[in-house]
């Protein structure tokens, strides 16, 4: 590994597996900030396991790198985290969780695969991700990007939520942690977030007046706060706990 070299900031996308709309962070970030964007299968339905294979082979091997995992994406992080890959510097969660964030839920997952998904009115999405933040073009981001993944995979990512726990995995980390957290998020309640400061409490949690799409709805300042701790990590000898609190 070139230790010489930036941390390479690696993204992974939300529920859409697509990666486009992650482009408002891109652009609010610059070219100052190395970044790796992977997507995931549109077409076929892989379950956690299968896409943190998927992650696995495609993270950097010569360089260091903060991994981030934007809501759907946490618990592939979290468990690409806990293989202690060569090079992994920092961890970001973004309006995510370790555990089914609403487990009120988890009774419904049978009656997933009778869910018409590609018949849903886009109303209640824009309403639960972006709320009170959303415009026009946020709108038709979003929906497109939805648009281009089959409802099977949709489906089942949504059973893999239902079922997925990564409590373990998190707690053992050593890995610096950063959790954004979204203060209007109606789909991630504030409890995953309080979840994840017990298992880590040297978690640096940082609040952001915006919806569930944090990184769509505010780039600028979600940018802000990933180069800050980039720049915190590159520091030689860096007390990580003294500085966040």
């Amino acid at each position: 590994m070139t230790a010489t070299l930036p941390p390479m900031l690696v993204l992974l996308p939300g529920m859409d597996g697509t990666g486009t709309l992650f482009q408002p962070l891109l652009d609010a970030l610059g070219p100052s900030t190395p970044v790796q964007v992977l997507d995931y299968p549109s077409d076929r339905a892989l379950d956690y396991p299968a896409l943190e294979e998927r992650v696995w082979q495609q993270i950097p091997r010569e360089r260091p790198f903060v991994l981030l995992g934007e809501s759907f994406s946490g618990p592939i992080a979290v468990g690409i985290a806990a293989r202690r890959p060569t090079g992994l510097i920092g961890l970001v969660l973004c309006s995510s969780f370790v555990r089914n964030p609403r487990p009120a839920l988890a009774p419904l997952a049978p009656l997933l695969k009778f869910m018409p998904l590609q018949y849903l009115p886009s109303w209640p999405m824009d309403a639960l991700l972006l709320g009170g933040f959303s415009t026009p073009t946020l709108r038709n981001m979003l929906i497109t990007a939805v648009a281009r993944v089959a409802p099977a995979v949709l489906r089942l990512r949504l059973r893999e939520v239902i079922g997925v726990d990564r409590c373990q995995a998190l707690a053992a980390l050593e890995v610096p942690l950063l959790y954004l957290r979204a203060r209007e998020d109606r789909l991630v309640p504030p409890q995953a977030s309080a979840l994840i400061q017990l298992l880590r409490q040297d978690v640096h949690l940082i609040e952001v007046d915006a919806p569930h799409c944090l990184l769509q709805a505010e780039p600028m300042k979600a940018a802000a706060h990933l180069q800050q701790f980039m720049q915190m990590l590159q520091q030689t000898g860096h007390d990580w706990q003294s500085s966040t609190g």
